[in-house]
């Protein structure tokens, strides 16, 4: 009895220890960016040194994944148009397990004109989770993890605010209610990414 007793309680433990640690989360809200570098042969090499002082928006997808396929739809749609001229903000959008090759390939089919890196062996998305995609990470201009997602397909209506606030948009993609140095927030177009369809928020 007492055999079955510690048996029970042991795999009672390793289960409670399971759902601790099931989301593989590694960095969190409030934590700093890992330190890391990436290099692509068509978009050159990116280190997190040099991204001190930008708004970055780091999305971790597979090419086998359907909900990152519609994530990086709609941000190809939606997010990446305001932003992607604008010096204070960068987009970093990493292949887990793809090769250079394989993302090229790919990117063949999708056409997505934001960069992405290879990370074959987990280097850089090790570092941030150990499981689940897609994922996006907020991070601020002290370097500061801001807003996380995960699994469910949402960009934060907080992480999309953070980058209105601080990285203005081409003066060529000021329509819409997206506010300048000036302007106090309009949130008035602020659109949630759920399930790979944006939704107007439509609050001010």
């Amino acid at each position: 009895m007492k055999k079955v007793t510690l048996f029970c309680a042991a795999a009672l433990f390793s289960l409670l220890s399971f759902a601790q640690n099931d989301k593989g989360d590694i960095v969190k809200t409030g934590d700093k960016m890992p330190a890391f570098t990436l290099t692509s042969t068509v978009n050159g090499t990116v280190n997190s040194a040099d991204l001190k002082g930008k708004v970055v928006l780091i999305n971790i997808f597979a090419t086998w994944c359907g909900p990152c396929q519609s994530e990086l739809a709609e941000v190809q749609k939606t997010l990446w148009p305001k932003y992607k001229d604008n010096k204070d903000f960068r987009m970093i959008v990493i292949g887990r397990e793809h090769t250079d090759e394989e993302l090229t390939a790919y990117n063949k089919r999708k056409e997505f004109t934001f960069p992405l890196y290879p990370d074959p062996k987990r280097e850089v998305t090790g570092k941030f989770a150990t499981k689940m995609i897609p994922r996006s990470y907020l991070i601020d201009k002290e370097g500061k993890v801001i807003s996380v997602n995960k699994k469910d397909n949402k960009v934060l209506v907080e992480g999309i605010n953070m980058v209105t606030k601080h990285a203005k948009p081409s003066m060529a993609n000021q329509q819409g209610g997206i506010i300048n140095k000036e302007a106090p927030i309009d949130a008035s177009n602020v659109m949630l990414i759920h399930n790979g369809k944006a939704v107007r928020v439509g609050f001010k």
